[in-house]
């Protein structure tokens, strides 16, 4: 299995309940492996997954659907 890893920057400010709401809808998506908020960084969501089953344009996507204003941060 191949690993990549994207980092999503979300504008808003996330309670400690959306963060988790958000990291498990991320999970539900085919090849993810690790969606997760860093302590003392909540508004960078940093997501492991398998490149071969999904994208990082798909994830942005998912958090956009979410409701939430996101970007890619490095890309």
């Amino acid at each position: 299995m191949s690993k990549s890893d994207v980092m999503i920057h979300i504008k808003e400010s996330l309670s400690a309940e959306a963060r988790t709401s958000l990291e498990n809808a991320m999970q539900k998506i085919v090849g993810v492996i690790s969606p997760r908020f860093n302590p003392g960084q909540e508004h960078f969501l940093m997501v492991d997954f398998d490149p071969k089953k999904t994208s990082a344009a798909v994830l942005l996507q998912a958090a956009r659907t979410a409701g939430y204003t996101a970007q890619l941060v490095g890309m």
